[in-house]
């Protein structure tokens, strides 16, 4: 045992160990659950574009947004099959890459600074503001690589400034990567000037008085300012043509709104940036587990926080590095100032079209273009504040360890948002075997974070219509609330519904439609008039309950078999639990299988499944009535009133309808009076 502390206290790591060091915090940061990750947001659109239209479709479903975005998602489309795990594993092979790119580039920019190089691209491989890597499909196509091609243009700057002799060579291969870098994606169109603040900080030795050095660092920036003005001018003249249709967004957005005001809009939105992107990120981890202190997730997140800071910080007091300056204070305030510059910077596209800096929602992908400021930031004050590098050490070690662990617990959200997708997806193929094409699908809301209707829309489609040919779009999913008024007219029958959905579109009418509903805790329920009405759903909102009325379940093709979800795509089959019995039964009861229904019911009792939400014991309510065991129709009506959720008001209307239809049968009629009265169902 002493021996193996004793190698431990002579271990040395020389400068070749970093990429797996790079690696490994990779792997801990973002893979431990990749598999269990799947598809979010807009994956699910360009996955489908990719399954059913091809990766060419990509050039013309991008020449009204992004137009040069669309070469890279043909390349990688064309490159990556159209399943989660793909994607995935792509995403963290482009972060790996995306973080010793980030090493190259600070290197080539400070080579005399090796130590501060790998502190700012450590931070920079884990920047935990950004929580948006899971939606793998999107955002490596669309910031991930063209930041790749960015952050490499940056190093062959610094190679071209310290290396006169290919001065040439490397400025016009870092012009080719800022173009990549710049022209897919508005997202980088604020940073260029932070090449300018490289330049500069590279001449701080070869130029002594101020008025030389500006004069060169303009005229070896120039190259690249002309670039960044052609782009500019690009987009600008894009935006105002008329061929930019894309989020509804006005260019002015804040700067337009704010008027006489923007200059103190303009100095909050920064100061949120700095505080947000800048400080906050790095610590957000700590109050965010303290609110779910009790979850085990939470404690394999803080234990993960444990392991890493500490081998980290071993790690770390044992590498030899090439002996850069002395002056470590010196490159701090430098690093402070150009981080600062460069997280205002990064916050300038998305403040100027009005959308709002969130951490740990869908908006914190603004943050992709201020991780270079905010790494910057970190390392700048780390290296400003420990001038003892034992300090130094522990408090990098510390940091790159909470990003881990934000990155893990990221991580564990986007599982369980798999996991209930899922979930949904199955119920539909359990209850909607197949559904008349030109169906339109309406809710209020569905129970789960990452996800839009309009992303249902993709999956929908595929799950319905695997043969699908262009360009009628069969089937389109839109809420009913958040439409309304735009791509959904009213609330009213015989309106058109059309939804353009790339270089497909939808035509539907509100008279051809089904509305459904889904919650955290509860099943897929498909509603209408009868069965799951405006009374069943009272406290509801006004979007869902109006819409009841438009809901046709004769557009479900009940006797169509359960369709095939591909496993790669989808996921496996689920377990058949609650949900699975229950969405059978409704299907049943829609075709009026009574026998069916009390089958299953007895079935899904005897294996000791119950609801979360004993609405849901309606339907086997019902069919025990007409199977003749009331004692059970009557002891699961307690059953579900005396629960906590108390369905009260659905039990009532339920009983009262059993007797309305059952006019003729006097023991049924005298049965569900008897319920009413001990139920104080009243007229």
């Amino acid at each position: 045992m002493t021996s193996v502390f004793e190698r431990l206290r002579r271990r040395t790591f020389s400068e070749k160990s970093l990429p797996f060091l790079f690696l490994g915090l990779t792997l801990l940061a973002y893979g431990l659950l990749l598999p269990w990750t799947g598809f979010y947001w807009d994956d699910w659109p360009f996955a489908w574009i990719a399954r059913f239209l091809g990766p060419q479709e990509f050039i013309p479903a991008f020449s009204h947004v992004r137009p040069f975005l669309g070469p890279i998602f043909l390349a990688t489309t064309s490159l990556l099959p159209e399943t989660p795990l793909a994607w995935q594993a792509f995403a963290l092979l482009v972060r790996f890459a995306l973080a010793l790119s980030a090493w190259w580039a600070f290197k080539n920019i400070w080579p005399e600074q090796p130590r501060q190089a790998l502190t700012a691209a450590l931070l920079f491989l884990v920047y935990p503001g950004y929580s948006q890597h899971w939606v793998a499909f999107t955002h490596i196509n669309q910031e991930l690589i063209p930041f790749f091609f960015y952050l490499v243009s940056f190093g062959l700057t610094g190679k071209a400034l310290h290396d006169r002799k290919g001065f040439i060579l490397f400025t016009a291969l870092a012009m080719i990567f800022q173009i990549a870098g710049i022209f897919p994606t508005e997202y980088f169109l604020a940073l260029e000037p932070l090449r300018f603040l490289f330049i500069w900080s590279m001449l701080a030795g070869p130029v002594d008085s101020f008025k030389s050095r500006l004069a060169r660092t303009v005229k070896d920036w120039l190259p690249y300012l002309l670039v960044w003005m052609g782009y500019a001018i690009w987009l600008y003249s894009y935006y105002t043509s008329g061929a930019y249709k894309n989020y509804g967004l006005s260019a002015p957005g804040n700067l337009q709104a704010a008027g006489w005001a923007a200059p103190l809009q303009i100095l909050k939105a920064g100061g949120d940036a700095i505080s947000k992107a800048g400080l906050y990120a790095w610590v957000q981890i700590l109050p965010l587990a303290a609110k779910t202190i009790t979850a085990p997730s939470t404690w394999g997140t803080l234990g993960l926080i444990l392991a890493v800071s500490g081998l980290l910080a071993f790690y770390l007091s044992r590498l030899t590095l090439p002996v850069g300056q002395s002056g470590s204070r010196a490159w701090g305030q430098q690093a402070i100032l150009v981080g600062l510059i460069g997280v205002l910077l990064g916050r300038i596209p998305s403040f100027a079209v009005g959308l709002p800096l969130t951490l740990q929602s869908s908006f914190d992908r603004f943050t992709v273009s201020m991780m270079i400021g905010a790494c910057l930031l970190a390392a700048g004050l780390i290296e400003w504040l420990f001038a003892r590098s034992r300090y130094r050490i522990l408090v990098i070690a510390i940091l790159v360890a909470l990003g881990v662990g934000q990155q893990f617990f990221n991580a564990n959200l986007f599982r369980r948002d798999w996991a209930r997708q899922q979930e949904i997806y199955w119920q539909f193929a359990w209850r909607i075997p197949a559904l008349k094409p030109n169906t339109l699908l309406l809710t209020n809301y569905v129970g789960i974070d990452y996800e839009t209707d309009f992303s249902f829309t993709a999956a929908l489609n595929w799950m319905y219509d695997p043969d699908f040919k262009p360009p009628e779009l069969p089937f389109a999913m839109m809420y009913s609330q958040e439409r309304l008024g735009g791509k959904l007219p009213a609330l009213d029958p015989g309106l058109t519904v059309s939804l353009p959905y790339r270089t497909v579109a939808f035509h539907g009418s509100t008279s051809q439609a089904i509305v459904f509903y889904v919650s955290s805790t509860s099943c897929l329920r498909v509603l209408d008039p009868v069965y799951a009405n405006k009374e069943l759903y009272a406290r509801y909102p006004d979007a869902l309950k109006q819409a009841i009325a438009l809901s046709d379940p004769s557009l479900i093709q009940a006797n169509a078999a359960t369709p095939t979800l591909p496993e790669a795509v989808f996921g496996a089959e689920p377990a058949h639990t609650w949900c699975y019995y229950y969405e059978r039964a409704e299907l049943a009861r829609q075709q009026g299988h009574w026998d069916k229904v009390a089958k299953l019911g007895e079935q899904v009792q005897a294996l000791g499944y119950k609801p979360q939400d004993p609405t849901e014991w309606l339907p086997f309510i019902e069919a025990y009535t007409y199977t003749g065991n009331l004692q059970e129709a009557e002891r699961l009506s307690k059953l579900a009133w005396d629960s906590n959720m108390v369905p009260r008001k659905a039990l009532c209307s339920l009983w009262k309808r059993i007797a309305s239809d059952r006019e003729d049968q006097p023991r049924i009629q005298a049965f569900s009076e008897k319920l009413q009265s001990e139920f104080s169902c009243g007229g």
